[in-house]
């Protein structure tokens, strides 16, 4: 059976040992994160918060064996804001050939950390 996207990696997902923990798929920054009860994950900028602040997830695609159309109604992800992290450095190289022409850019993004506390 050959499994194709987005479905292979929830299809890995449970097929793993994880299969006792609740699980939620949740759209957040234009990217979509499986998460479960204390997972700790970098994403996008939510906003201005508080390290200690409740956030809360309503875009859930997918929780266990629900799958939404396209969200899964009533279903929120609870999590705790923990603060702002840089990721890495990328370096940025343009370069002209037989011009002379060269520059070297820096690029570091900045993530909020949450913990994942209830998949409802």
């Amino acid at each position: 059976m050959r499994i194709l996207g987005f479905s292979c990696s929830i299809a890995a997902y449970m097929a793993s040992d994880n299969t006792s923990k609740d699980f939620a798929v949740i759209a957040t920054g234009g990217k979509q994160y499986i998460v479960s009860v204390g997972d700790i994950l970098d994403v996008e900028l939510l906003g201005d918060h508080k390290e200690g602040d409740t956030v809360e997830f309503t875009e859930v695609l997918m929780q266990n064996d629900r799958v939404g159309t396209p969200t899964v109604p009533g279903a929120k992800v609870t999590a705790t804001y923990m603060g702002e992290k840089k990721g890495i450095k990328l370096s940025i190289i343009r370069f002209k050939a037989k011009s002379n022409r060269d520059r070297k850019l820096g690029h570091r993004q900045t993530y909020a950390r949450v913990k994942i506390e209830a998949v409802a």
